[in-house]
């Protein structure tokens, strides 16, 4: 029988760049309300593996959402059954304004909630309220991080992955982020974070799962991960 708070199940994923292949039967699993986190160092597939969930990247395997196989889906018909990735690099449409970037999370809605939805995300992320009619291409690299982040709410996710949201970032702006994340995890949404910063995922997830040269080499709770030796040494600088 299936489990229903079994979100997202992923077995035997793999992507290929021509003859490089970047991700080697990756199976993971994660659970509705749960924070989990995909920890390795550059180059090991954790980005290529988010893309693959969101169906940017071709790749075989079996990937259910919510039950359903997504394998073949197009990447906007995932966004409208709620799996939605923030991408490296933020991606933030530099030449509109910052309202104009959050409606862009919303383009697949028709709903009447849309405009409290935006309310909601500005709530949540005041300084972007304050600037909601400055060009996204002004704002510092935090800002932008924050405005994809909020872009990617205006979706409505139940599954929201996350790549790498740290990533040139001064310390002040990474805690912002982060308190940000909590934030939107204690709302219920159910995260999959990729982040460099090692130490950082697994203090802010319950799960992690450590990729090495494109497979999984390690999963565990966060707090069996942070005394692990290995971990240590390779990660977290022990």
């Amino acid at each position: 029988m299936a489990d229903p708070d079994l979100l997202l199940d992923v077995q035997g994923l793999n992507v290929h760049y021509g003859g490089i292949h970047a991700v080697k039967d990756v199976s993971l699993a994660i659970r509705k309300g749960e924070m989990v986190c995909l920890i390795g160092a550059n180059g090991a597939g954790k980005t290529s593996t988010l893309k693959a969930l969101a169906r940017m990247l071709p790749a075989s395997g079996q990937m259910r959402y919510a039950g359903e196989d997504i394998a073949a889906l197009a990447p906007h018909t995932l966004i409208g059954k709620g799996l939605t990735l923030v991408p490296e690099g933020r991606g933030v449409f530099a030449r509109m304004s910052i309202t104009e970037n959050l409606l862009m999370g919303a383009y697949l809605r028709r709903d009447s909630e849309v405009n409290a939805d935006l309310e909601r995300v500005y709530d949540l992320l005041p300084r972007l309220k304050e600037r909601h009619t400055q060009l996204a291409g002004t704002l510092s690299g935090g800002e932008q991080q924050m405005l994809a982040i909020g872009r990617a709410l205006m979706s409505r996710p139940e599954l929201l992955l996350l790549d790498e949201p740290s990533m040139g970032l001064a310390p002040l702006m990474v805690a912002k982020v982060f308190e940000v994340i909590r934030d939107i995890a204690s709302r219920g949404v159910t995260i999959l974070l990729v982040e460099q910063n090692a130490r950082l995922a697994l203090s802010v997830c319950a799960r992690g799962y450590v990729m090495e040269s494109g497979a999984i080499s390690l999963q565990d709770a966060s707090s069996a991960l942070l005394s692990d030796e290995k971990v240590q040494r390779a990660y977290l600088g022990g």
